[in-house]
């Protein structure tokens, strides 16, 4: 690989790129996670020795990509540029897809989607109901990109806005753009990346880090898995751009330790990029240097913590600290830190390179932008959706999910991982909006929205969370680590049938001060699930203590003491 030197020499090699793949067609196979466990890795095997086969080598290219979103549906298969999707594909259904399809242009009807509703088979993936209300800009690209090519990236327009921001821009005019972009955090806090990256900036101090928070450790959630394995460089050149702004020589990936392909495919961009000298020593020739490394979790939700995260990157136990000074000015080794979720990172590229107007004229006057979503629970179509800020939940839930399988009724979507909060079906008109959802105490969080029906229990879904809360506290505060193992106790006597009498104000005591005096934002927000249920179906906690009754079933322990 030849080092780039210049923006000219990144414009001339994408001229290459592009004329190399000129004429030929595309065949994209989502190959991530979901994908590997349907089979997916044996449809590419296929797909390359059966192209090899039938003498069509040298007409067609076969990509591993990441997730396109439709998981339940994986392994998908699309043809470029007629845009065919396949969906549910066996290596079985590789012969006939290449005899058929690439050699003679026939769609195979078997293997299309079928509206579930009109019973009609679709064959363009953009008209698939799934994909038709969202707006992919930053997941779209997945489907062009293979997970380990650093060309097709480039080929697409990749390290463009870097390119743009080294030699055009002074660090002030892009921390400027950020700014002016109303970019929020996607990890969960919503804070403006602009205003932390200004104060990072303006820290004392010549050495200053910059990282991205791959971890992503709550259930449901995995938004930013398929993005770093989907399209790794976009993350890697929004975090360059940001270093580049903010004045950091050294940046690091945090990832969990038990995704193996995500870090492999981690791995192999940062080796890309260092070889094409777009990390490193005089990055495009702008005298501008930085390095990434990458860094593994131990296993903890609570590393995910930004304190924790630093102190794990230090190479101590990843446990929080108080944040009596923020670690945009004391962060890893008291030094000024930024930190950004992968979302975050992967938005940065697109404001620089499409513009502020452009990114601004998506959502609402309070949210920009778009915000990707891992729809689970009980609903038709599971997976990962991009929409505008501004979407109402219904939509998410009936236009975008599908609706309920089994025609039965929505009973409550549950916001935000762990730390979330729960929304009854009487405000699914709710738009996903940082601070809408926040004042309705479901803070969106990292983007997870788990769909409930009739047949959910709310007050065990709660124990369930709480449960995962209290396995996961750290230990190094009293509020969280006593708290919330009180809470804990409580929950699983109503859940047993043994609820007392003021157990819903002892819990709702207890929350007040777990949230008032804990660390971190683990503590801070344990509660919410417990909160949130209590508010919108007291009526279940009564009947369990009360009555001593279930209403859904689910708690078998008060099946039995009902019947008694």
């Amino acid at each position: 690989m030849p080092k780039l030197k210049s923006a000219a020499d990144l414009e001339k090699l994408r001229q290459e790129i592009q004329n190399k793949a000129q004429g030929k067609k595309v065949v994209s196979v989502t190959n991530g996670a979901d994908g590997r466990a349907r089979g997916s890795q044996e449809v590419v095997q296929a797909l390359v020795k059966e192209i090899e086969k039938q003498g069509l080598k040298d007409k067609v290219l076969v990509k591993s990509t990441g997730c396109h979103g439709f998981c339940e549906k994986e392994p998908i298969v699309v043809i470029f540029p007629e845009e065919i999707c396949y969906v549910e594909v066996k290596p079985a259904d590789v012969p006939e897809i290449v005899s058929a399809t690439l050699a003679q242009g026939k769609i195979i009807e078997r293997l299309l989607y079928q509206d579930p509703n009109s019973g009609k088979r679709i064959s363009k993936e953009s008209e698939i109901p799934f994909y038709k209300a969202q707006n992919r800009v930053v997941l779209g690209n997945n489907r062009f990109i293979d997970m380990e090519s650093i060309d097709d990236y480039i080929a697409l327009g990749g390290y463009s806005a870097l390119a743009k921001a080294l030699t055009k821009m002074t660090p002030e005019d892009v921390l400027s753009q950020i700014k002016e972009s109303n970019l929020k955090g996607r990890g969960g806090g919503g804070f403006p990346a602009g205003r932390k990256w200004e104060t990072t900036r303006n820290a004392p101090g010549k050495i200053k880090y910059a990282i991205v928070n791959a971890h992503e450790g709550e259930p449901s959630a995995f938004m930013d898995r398929a993005i770093l394995l989907g399209n790794p460089h976009s993350v890697l050149e929004g975090l360059i751009i940001g270093a580049y702004a903010i004045g950091a020589s050294q940046g690091y990936i945090y990832l969990r330790h038990d995704s193996p392909q995500t870090i492999d495919v981690v791995n192999k961009a940062l080796t890309q990029a260092e070889h094409y000298g777009l990390l490193g020593k005089n990055i495009l020739g702008s005298g501008f240097d930085f390095n990434v490394e990458l860094h593994r979790d131990i296993g903890i939700f609570v590393s995910g913590e930004s304190t924790a995260l630093m102190t794990s990157i230090e190479g101590s136990v990843p446990e929080p600290r108080p944040k009596y000074i923020h670690t945009s000015v004391s962060g890893i080794h008291q030094r000024p830190t930024n930190l950004n979720n992968v979302e975050t990172w992967a938005n940065v590229p697109l404001i620089i390179g499409k513009g502020v107007a452009w990114f601004t004229g998506i959502g609402t006057e309070v949210s920009k932008g778009t915000k990707i979503i891992s729809l689970a629970g009980n609903i038709n179509n599971t997976g990962l959706v991009e929409v505008p800020m501004g979407v109402t939940l219904r939509e998410l839930v009936y236009d975008i999910g599908g609706g309920i399988p089994g025609k039965k009724k929505l009973k409550a979507v549950y916001i935000g991982g762990p730390l979330g909060g729960c929304l009854p079906e009487s405000q699914l008109n709710l738009k996903v909006d940082f601070d809408e959802l926040w004042e309705a105490g479901a803070p969106i969080g990292a983007g997870s929205m788990i769909v409930m029906d009739e047949t959910n229990c709310m007050v065990n879904f709660a124990r369930y969370f709480l449960n995962f809360l209290a396995d996961e506290s750290c230990g190094k505060c009293i509020p969280c680590r006593e708290g919330v193992y009180q809470m804990l106790k409580i929950m699983n006597r109503i859940c047993q049938g043994e609820g007392r009498e003021g157990d819903i104000e002892l819990l709702t005591e207890i929350s007040v001060v777990v949230m008032d005096a804990s660390l971190c934002a683990l503590g801070q927000t344990a509660p919410n699930p417990v909160l949130g249920t209590i508010k919108h179906f007291r009526k279940e906690y009564e009947a369990h203590i009360e009555q001593k009754r279930c209403p859904t079933g689910v708690c078998q322990m008060l099946a039995v003491v009902g019947r008694g």
